[in-house]
């Protein structure tokens, strides 16, 4: 339990600084692709968590973002947003015989295609949500729709990039 709740606020601090220091400062295509890697901490949170506690976490987390990049409501609503759309998605792609109790949702550990159709759904249900509240209208629909894919494409390629340099890291120590 102890080192469940040490190994997640590492992966918090340490993915929460990686965006407010690094990539919050990045310009891809003229802001057409920005890349939100925090909401990786989110996406591998534990499947056996509570309801109420993944939306608390979600909040929480986009709470924290909001705070650093000056965007009052704009990521806590999108975090909560994913976390509730998570609840829902978990049972969709269940497999079979179910989650194992503690186990979290990585690209190793239940394969590629499982991972991207998740990952993908919610970061996209993210940056959907993230960027249609930032501009307010939907005259810009088309031009906030593709910026909303091109960050959540770019934004699920980083998460799978940390998700297999991670589990390389943990092979190499065992």
């Amino acid at each position: 339990m102890i080192a469940t709740l040490t190994a997640n606020a590492l992966r918090f601090i340490t993915l929460m600084m990686l965006q407010v220091l690094l990539l919050d400062h990045l310009d891809i295509a003229n802001g057409w692709m920005v890349p939100y890697l925090y909401v990786l901490f989110l996406l591998m949170l534990p499947f056996d968590m509570p309801a109420w506690a993944l939306l608390l976490t979600g909040a929480l987390t986009g709470l924290i973002m909001d705070l650093f990049s000056s965007t009052p409501g704009m990521h806590m609503s999108a975090c909560t947003v994913m976390m509730y759309a998570r609840i829902n998605l978990l049972g969709w792609i269940a497999p079979r015989e179910g989650y194992e109790y503690g186990m979290r949702p990585t690209a190793p550990r239940m394969g590629l295609a499982w991972f991207i159709t998740y990952a993908g759904m919610l970061v996209l249900v993210h940056h959907l949500w993230l960027f249609f509240v930032e501009v307010h209208r939907f005259d810009a629909l088309f031009g906030t729709l593709l910026r909303a894919l091109l960050s959540a494409a770019f934004t699920l390629g980083l998460c799978l990039l940390a998700q297999f340099l991670t589990s390389a890291q943990e092979r190499s120590r065992a």
